[in-house]
């Protein structure tokens, strides 16, 4: 830990007698911010009100809830505050710092409980059911972008290796971990699949097939998450889009790396494309397994 981040922690619990769990979490949050500006090859007493709005525009970017960015911003505040106050620094820089505007309304954000309501909400006697199940869970355990969901072919499940490979935009390649409620749903959904009467040559070796043996469009899983959402009550306007912001903001809220949530995500911001960071397979892993809200069942 940065010597000044133990400063600050003492700040907080002994001057502002702040509760343990807001403590932890600005302190994460700070952490999160230096490690950005570590990547850009800067100090923490460097940076510039500049500096600052870039990290909080790729937190948008990547999707992020506005309430959690709110707090990490309050974590930001209070650090710079308090380097101030203690004459680290000579001036602010976050003193007109103010929520990005990206010019578009962010998709909402899911608790895990809801997202478990959409799923309780499929009729698994009904032929499609163990299909629509199983892509649900899949696109918020791997954060997948609709084209990437109904393109997942079989032979991009490692199975055994706790991994699918993503084509994402541009063809870009990606592994993503994938947790072990999403590798049970596809089991049950291809004993169903391995049943259809027929599939069309082409779709061979797609995952997620129609009736008529063919891959699904993107718009029939927006008709899917739509119909499922009115049924568990959820009162919030979603598409598939909220189960891969619900899938970033999860897995920051758990402490994953912003590099990392990237990394999986297959984003690449303008901001930080020239000091983008391949992260190791088994890292990525990892961070799932500890971070991910999936992966914390007992």
């Amino acid at each position: 830990m940065v010597p000044e981040l133990k400063r600050f922690h003492a700040y907080l619990l002994l001057e502002r007698s702040l509760s343990a769990n807001t403590i932890e979490a600005y302190l994460n949050d700070v952490a999160k911010l230096l490690d950005y500006l570590n990547q850009q090859g800067l100090s923490y007493l460097d940076a510039t009100y500049e500096n600052l709005q870039s990290f909080f525009f790729m937190l948008a970017e990547l999707g992020i809830q506005a309430r959690s960015q709110a707090r990490m911003m309050s974590g930001v505040k209070s650090f710079y505050g308090y380097l101030l106050r203690e004459e680290v620094i000579e001036a602010n820089p976050t003193t007109l710092l103010e929520m990005p505007k990206l010019g578009r309304h962010l998709p909402s954000v899911l608790s895990v409980e809801e997202i478990d309501a959409l799923k309780a909400t499929v009729d698994m006697s009904k032929a499609e059911g163990a299909r629509n199940r199983a892509m649900i869970e899949v696109a918020y355990s791997c954060g997948l972008r609709v084209s990437e969901l109904v393109g997942l072919k079989i032979s991009d499940i490692y199975a055994d290796e706790g991994f699918i490979k993503v084509e994402g935009k541009g063809s870009k390649q990606r592994l993503v971990p994938i947790s072990e409620t999403a590798l049970n749903d596809i089991k049950l959904y291809l004993l169903d699949r391995n049943a259809l009467p027929v599939i069309k040559k082409e779709s061979a070796d797609v995952l997620f097939l129609n009736r008529r043996g063919s891959m699904l469009t993107r718009q029939m899983f927006f008709t899917i998450i739509k119909q499922c959402a009115l049924q568990a009550g959820i009162k919030t306007v979603i598409s598939p889009h909220t189960l891969r912001h619900s899938f970033a903001t999860h897995l920051l809220e758990g402490g994953a790396n912003l590099r990392v949530i990237q990394e999986m995500l297959g984003h690449s911001s303008i901001q930080t494309t020239e000091i983008y960071t391949h992260m190791g397979a088994q890292y990525l892993r990892e961070t799932i397994l500890m971070c991910h809200p999936r992966n914390k069942i007992d």
